[in-house]
């Protein structure tokens, strides 16, 4: 099989053709069954790619056997198309269910966690069942991960978790402050990069770094870009005995042989990531520029979601909008004047847009 480098996928993404003329139509997300904007949850607004539905269904027929074959199969090609050796891959049900078993593995009463706030909120609910300690640290003034800060939190962390790009900010965290972090780290830590929105980013991944270091795992997932958020697919990347720890909680926890070859297909169709990413940047920076234009400041998102200060309790705006059939979420305790949204079609953001207007901005 032909070893297909991430270079040489954003090389295809670059010699795609310009925004203006991406083909929006046939980029049509599926129709949904409710009228209303879902903008709430990170989800893609275009559903699985067509060979990714149509491996979907052929692999119901293999529902009565286990997945194994399939998911050595998916292992083996990313592992190929990231230069990496397929020992360092394991599949997971999603990648949530990989974060959590992180958490469970790396902290304990004495080794606490250290995050951002605000962030995914997964890893202290992860950490606070498990009697762990946790040190949420502020984003800097870049609304970026602040590494120095989160590095003297807790000089006896076993685990520092970095969403970049972060959630629900959409905000990247420099490479150079990421080495930084897996360089400083206290000794026994194990940082965690969950890369979940790195596709929409124009920042280099470092998943190949786990090929020289063994504290460090790095999350990635099939449910923002790939549009496969239903069927439950994520990836834990790292040395095999840090991937041991985490198989202590959930070995061999794999999806449906259906989720997994969908999972390949996406992975084999190699102008989808820059194909979605355009239409991703386009809808973003078209909403978050007329944000702006009426005084609205919003995080620099690098992601399919961004914040917006509302400039008033933002669960307010919240609910204005869900009573116009707009669905936007969510709120941070620290940041009680700041929502999420998520980035939908071309469509749904010009009814976000046109529902904010008449919700929000008119009744300041």
């Amino acid at each position: 099989m032909v070893s297909v480098s991430r270079r040489s996928l954003l090389a295809l993404g670059a010699a795609l053709p310009v925004l203006g003329h991406l083909d929006w139509a046939v980029a049509a997300p599926p129709k949904a069954s409710t009228d209303k904007v879902l903008l709430n949850y990170n989800e893609s607004p275009y559903g699985p790619s067509l060979a990714a539905r149509e491996a979907m269904q052929r692999g119901v027929a293999t529902a009565g056997r286990y997945p194994y074959t399939h998911m050595y199969a998916l292992a083996e090609l990313f592992a190929q198309q990231q230069g990496i050796g397929e020992e360092q891959v394991a599949v997971f049900s999603g990648s949530m269910a990989a974060l959590r078993y992180a958490v469970l593995a790396f902290t304990s009463q004495t080794r606490g966690l250290v995050m951002a706030t605000p962030s995914y909120e997964v890893p202290r609910q992860s950490a606070e069942s498990n009697k762990a300690p946790v040190k949420e640290v502020n984003l800097n003034a870049e609304h970026a991960h602040d590494i120095p800060a989160m590095l003297a939190a807790d000089p006896q962390a076993g685990m520092l978790y970095l969403c970049n790009p972060n959630n629900p900010t959409g905000t990247l965290t420099p490479t150079d402050a990421i080495r930084q972090a897996l360089e400083n780290q206290p000794k026994g830590c194990v940082l965690v990069v969950d890369e979940a929105y790195i596709d929409f980013a124009d920042a280099p991944s470092v998943v190949s770094w786990v090929k020289d270091h063994d504290d460090l795992l790095v999350l990635r997932t099939f449910s923002k870009i790939y549009g496969m958020a239903g069927a439950r697919l994520g990836l834990a990347i790292g040395q095999p005995a840090l991937l041991e720890r985490l198989a202590v909680f959930g070995g061999d926890n794999v999806p449906a042989g259906s989720s997994l070859l969908g999972g390949l297909a996406s992975l084999e169709d190699v102008k989808l990531l820059g194909q979605r990413k355009a239409l991703n940047a386009q809808a973003r920076d078209e909403t978050v520029a007329w944000l702006k234009g009426r005084g609205f400041t919003c995080t620099a998102s690098h992601s399919n979601c961004f914040m917006i200060d509302v400039q008033r309790p933002a669960k307010e705006v919240v609910q204005r909008l869900a009573a116009h059939g707009v669905l936007v979420g969510r709120v941070w305790d620290n940041w009680p004047q700041w929502m999420r949204v998520t980035v939908g079609s071309k469509q749904e953001m010009a009814r976000f847009r046109q529902v904010f207007a008449a919700q929000v901005e008119h009744s300041a």
